[in-house]
């Protein structure tokens, strides 16, 4: 007699102690030589100055007379704080899963007009 194959299976999450979801708000990357696909995400920002000075007047903080760098409206900052490395196969399931939660979001949005 052939025992009955199971109809379904639960999945229980573990969670690591350090884990920490992080806001990105870009990602870059390409194809590494074993031919999967290399995601690094990042959250881009203007950067913050290492010092800056103020006049004090009568007591209280006046303009900003100098900076360091001064040259911080010239650039940005993309801080890189995790990556992750995707097979083919993966990253299609991938897609279709974003698709599905910005396909439900979408639903949500045109329900709230």
């Amino acid at each position: 007699m052939k025992a009955k194959k199971p109809d379904k299976i639960k999945f229980k999450y573990i969670f690591d102690d350090n884990y920490n979801p992080k806001y990105v708000n870009g990602a870059y990357g390409g194809i590494t030589p074993k031919g999967e696909i290399a995601v690094h995400f990042y959250l881009e920002r203007q950067g913050l100055p290492n010092s800056q000075t103020y006049e004090l007047t009568k007591n209280r903080l006046g303009n900003e007379i100098e900076k360091d760098p001064d040259d911080l409206h010239e650039s940005m900052i993309r801080f890189v704080d995790t990556g992750v490395i995707l097979n083919v196969e993966t990253a299609k399931e991938v897609i279709c899963w974003l698709q599905e939660k910005i396909d439900n979001l979408n639903e949500i949005k045109k329900k709230d007009k």
